[in-house]
């Protein structure tokens, strides 16, 4: 039921330059103000010029960048790991001047790994990641003394620096899994609300058209009354025997078929009102129709009574198709599809008899890229049905469309799946805003 490619939905995670030079403006800001606090206004003894030229070389490359390439370009994730690892390596040298894991800024380790998480692939960040453990280690060991009174010099332990060493090791690992892990949500559901908006779009689309159809049916009936009494007044002026006689028969003839025509779209609907409004009925045996000729027994089960005059809204007729697609596609012999209402609200149940919902993803359907089905990497077809966003977009529309819906399998010994739906009456039959 997704008219589209979905390969659109999953693009490479790019970050723009001008995120990383301005972050990188702010690191340059504070790393200098710190440094020179600490030797101005502290008068703690560091190798002050050494730490400057390392800042100095941060600044020069957010120049050269400037200077090089536009600062709205979205950065490839290898070109942009390589500047976060630039800067890890910075915060690195700064530290080992300035007394290593004992410098309290060695928590700063954690800006480069959490951008990373956050904008780049999983790989790019593990590599962050690592280069900044590494660099930890590594500081543990090798450093210059922390800037501290001559007089007085602090003496830790080597316990604690194990402990400080362990923190930013666990800090990075927990915090980056979780950055990427929030941030990959975040993704996955603008992907799909995307996908969502294209295809009520498109179902919009094909119900203007329907409309078009409609009023195309109305302006033509006049021009082709006038034609058809024209050929009328012609033939009866010819004689029988004439040259064009046959010519104006034919012109009749085709004229009166063009009224069938005009009088069947005219006809689609009562009321008067051809494509907005049709009973609930109808509504399911439009979404029923497509499905009718695939090897599945279809029963659309609706109680007996006038049924209700429901708006003809794009997104119920795309939900409620995609999740009677869905249970087309697990089904192994029947499908039914029920229909109940009262006075408050209408009802509407999808009942399949296949294998059901599996258990792991029971608390997760409607989820964008939950799915059970398997798909092959070699088959764009098999990929574009198994990405499990078409449930998500039903589900999703449906829920606009003011519907409550419930997930679960049958109880034994039946097995299957069942989805219901319900609305409330005066929300279901208020017109759909785009209907004319």
């Amino acid at each position: 039921m997704i008219p589209f490619s979905l390969r659109q939905y999953h693009p490479r995670r790019t970050v723009r330059l001008e995120t990383l030079v301005r972050l990188r403006w702010l690191a340059i800001v504070g790393q200098t103000t710190a440094v020179l606090v600490v030797y101005f206004g502290l008068d703690f003894e560091l190798p002050i010029w050494a730490c400057l030229a390392v800042i100095a070389l941060s600044a020069w490359l957010n120049i050269a960048l400037r200077l090089r390439f536009h600062m709205t370009q979205r950065l490839e994730p290898d070109r942009a790991a390589w500047l976060l690892a630039f800067d890890t390596a910075q915060l690195a040298v700064l530290l080992f001047l300035t007394g290593g894991l004992q410098n309290p800024f060695a928590f700063l380790f954690l800006g480069p790994v959490l951008l990373a998480a956050t904008a780049l692939p999983a790989r790019f960040a593990v590599l962050i990641g690592t280069l900044a453990i590494a660099c930890a280690t590594v500081l543990a060991f090798v450093h210059y003394p922390l800037p501290w009174a001559n007089d007085n010099p602090l003496k830790l332990e080597p316990i604690y620096l194990l402990g400080v060493w362990f923190a930013i090791l666990l800090a990075i690992g927990f915090i980056g899994v979780y950055a990427w892990q929030i941030a990959e949500e975040s993704r996955q559901l603008a992907d799909a609300l995307a996908a969502t908006e294209l295809v009520l779009a498109r179902e919009q689309h094909l119900s203007q058209l329907d409309g078009l159809a409609a009023a195309a049916a109305h302006e033509l009936a006049t021009p082709l009354s006038t034609i058809a009494v024209i050929a009328k007044e012609l033939a009866n002026a010819i004689p029988a025997g004439a040259p064009h006689g046959e010519d104006v028969r034919l012109l009749r003839e085709q004229a009166t078929r063009c009224r069938d025509i005009l009088a069947k779209l005219t006809e689609l609907s009562a009321g008067g009102e051809p494509f907005d409004r049709v009973p609930l009925t109808a509504l399911i045996e439009e979404v029923i129709a497509p499905h009718r000729n695939f090897g599945i027994v279809i029963d659309a089960d609706v109680q007996a009574g006038d049924p209700p005059v429901v708006a003809r809204n794009p997104a119920i007729l795309y939900g409620l198709g995609n999740l009677l697609e869905n249970a087309v596609d697990f089904a192994h012999a029947r499908v039914t599809i029920s229909a109940a209402w009262t006075q408050e609200t209408i009802e509407v149940t999808i009942v399949d008899d296949g294998p059901g919902f599996a258990p792991e993803i029971m608390s997760r359907i409607g989820e964008p890229y939950v799915t059970s089905r398997s798909r092959s990497a070699d088959s764009v077809e098999e990929e574009s049905k198994g990405l499990g966003l078409g449930l998500f977009i039903a589900k999703t529309l449906l829920e606009r469309s003011g519907a409550t819906l419930a997930f679960e399998n049958r109880p034994l010994p039946a097995h299957g799946a069942m989805i219901q739906l319900r609305w409330n009456r005066g929300e279901f039959e208020r017109p759909f805003p785009g209907s004319p």
